[in-house]
């Protein structure tokens, strides 16, 4: 079932064609473990939003990060949904240790710091018998050599993944350079990021094997960015990706204090701030674990596309559409599918949010004039919720307010 959506969701072009290839290169990628954490900020999705306390929320699920996050907001309701089983287990485990974990500190080894043999134990005393069948499945599965997936609690989480694995290699290509990247994290001042930007990081978009390695769309498939969203990003570059990243990143590096800038702490070292525990996510915070953990059964969860999933959802059932970067994944047909499906399902006053890897959104150029024009575009919002958003991994946030309210 996962392939299969994965399949309808991510190509659009004949296996004879390059293109073709590509897609089915990046779906064989994606089928597996890609996101060990969410790289959306979850104070700007909030605000952007307007959560309240009778908000009924629908995203897609990712690392599960945000699910989780959202819930500090009060809302009604969460629906996460996602194309990929790995997703959608990561999630519901974290919901069941967020229940279940017998303390914060049980929590955020791990989540936090992810790499103790306790983790493991702690699975096997209070979450495995209280997994459904199908996610217990999935995190006792046993693969060779390897253990069962629940170990990756055990030897560093976050090191495991597509993204992971991804960061390690960015890491290892530093070290080719004389580089290393975590010497990011040692900034105490928006001065000091500054300087070690400019002299670790900054050097490396010179090299010729990073000039090589940003024109291929393959070095991308490991963040989740597919062939159409690469052609974005390309487009978005005037043909100098490298470049492009470069810019993406010196904002990740020197616009926001790397104290608390968690997107900062994984990009660089791979790992969060387990020390002073400033630098992670607001659910790892003990303050919002307290909040979150007595509200998880405000969340759902189902392997499901996002079309498909609202198509058997009531009229005006919704108030707030987290589509993160999907949409570049879409063809036209496809993006008019879903846009029909929330225009139905829009509660007044609905908002939608999402992120590109262009600085345009694709509405504008992609919707029929009917329906578009159903919603307000809030351009000056987005532009001022692009900015404040610390992953800086994308190139537009946009959103989108149902009208006639």
């Amino acid at each position: 079932m996962a392939n299969k959506l994965l399949q309808e969701a991510a190509v659009n072009h004949r296996l004879t064609s390059k293109r073709g290839v590509l897609e089915r290169m990046f779906t064989m990628m994606f089928q597996g473990f890609v996101y060990n954490q969410i790289w959306e900020d979850p104070d700007v999705d909030m605000a952007a939003l307007r959560v309240r306390p009778d908000s009924r929320i629908i995203t897609i699920a990712s690392g599960g990060c945000n699910v989780v996050n959202y819930l500090s907001g009060d809302p009604a309701k969460i629906i996460a949904v996602d194309l990929n089983p790995n997703h959608i287990a990561l999630t519901r485990l974290k919901l069941a240790a967020l229940r279940y974990l017998p303390s914060y500190d049980d929590f955020f080894a791990f989540f936090g710091v992810a790499n103790s043999k306790t983790n493991r134990e702690n699975f096997d005393k209070y979450l495995a018998h209280r997994l459904d069948e199908s996610t217990r499945r999935y995190w006792r599965h046993t693969a060779p050599l390897r253990g069962q997936r629940i170990d990756m609690f055990a030897r560093d989480l976050y090191r495991f993944s597509l993204l992971g694995r991804f960061l390690g290699v960015l890491q290892t290509v530093a070290k080719l350079h004389g580089k290393q990247l975590n010497e990011m994290l040692t900034a105490r001042s928006p001065a000091e990021q500054r300087v070690i930007f400019d002299r670790v990081i900054a050097p490396l978009f010179d090299s010729k094997l990073v000039k090589a390695l940003s024109k291929l769309p393959v070095s991308f498939y490991a963040l989740g960015i597919p062939p159409a969203q690469y052609d974005e990003l390309a487009k978005d570059s005037k043909g100098d990706p490298a470049g492009l990243i470069r810019q993406r990143i010196e904002k990740l590096a020197c616009d926001f204090p790397l104290q608390t800038n968690y997107f900062a702490w994984q990009a660089f070292g791979r790992r969060y701030d387990t020390e002073d525990r400033r630098g992670v996510p607001p659910y790892l915070q003990q303050q919002i674990y307290d909040v979150v953990r007595t509200r998880t059964d405000r969340v759902e969860t189902h392997l499901a596309s996002m079309t498909d999933f609202l198509a058997k959802q009531p009229e005006r059932s919704l108030d707030c559409y987290v589509l993160l970067d999907a949409q570049d994944w879409m063809n036209e047909q496809q993006i008019t599918a879903l846009w029909q499906q929330i225009t139905r399902t829009a509660a007044p006053g609905a908002r939608v949010i999402f992120r590109t890897a262009g600085a345009e959104s694709p509405l504008e150029r992609k919707l029929p004039a009917d329906l578009i024009g159903r919603w307000n575009y809030l351009g000056e919002e987005s532009r001022a919720f692009h900015d404040k958003d610390r992953s800086s991994i994308y190139g537009g946030f946009h959103i989108y307010e149902l009208k006639g309210n």
